[in-house]
């Protein structure tokens, strides 16, 4: 199985960058993973949340194959411990999964049109974080998943 995460917009701040690289090395001893931006939309002033929703929407869209299995980072998401997360990442490849896909929408969340499509929803905290944040969230805990999955020291309960 793959994993790829896909983001909206990109991230300017170093540090949050090299936590982003940092995991993801980490990340690729365990399964193929990458990471993938997809640019913030221009003159996004002149547009209504719906609309700009749509249009980071098809974006989204056309990144995934008719195959893939599509998670949706989201606040009305299944929330998961560390220990069940990892328990649903040794589910998705025991089902013979090609490729599972994360994705963080923009500001205003997903359109309509990507939740249709979407196989589900994983919240990471009933707060609210940034897009930029959530990246380096959401890796360090794809790697955390995989180091309990091989019992490895990492995780401690």
């Amino acid at each position: 199985m793959q994993i790829r995460l896909i983001a909206i917009g990109k991230t300017d701040n170093q540090a949050i960058i090299s936590l982003i690289d940092e995991y993801s090395k980490r990340l690729n001893f365990y399964i193929k993973f990458d990471f993938e931006v997809i640019p913030d939309l221009k003159n996004t002033k002149s547009l209504s949340e719906t609309l700009q929703k749509e249009k980071e929407g098809e974006l989204i869209l056309k990144k995934l194959t008719t195959s893939d299995q599509l998670i949706l980072l989201d606040e009305r998401g299944k929330s998961y411990s560390s220990m069940d997360f990892s328990e649903f990442l040794q589910k998705k490849m025991n089902s013979g999964l090609k490729q599972l896909v994360f994705v963080i929408g923009g500001p205003y969340g997903f359109s309509e049109e990507v939740y249709s499509r979407s196989n589900g929803k994983i919240s990471l905290s009933k707060m609210t974080f940034s897009h930029q944040m959530i990246r380096p969230f959401f890796i360090e805990q794809l790697y955390r998943g995989f180091t309990i999955l091989r019992n490895e020291p990492y995780h401690h309960e």
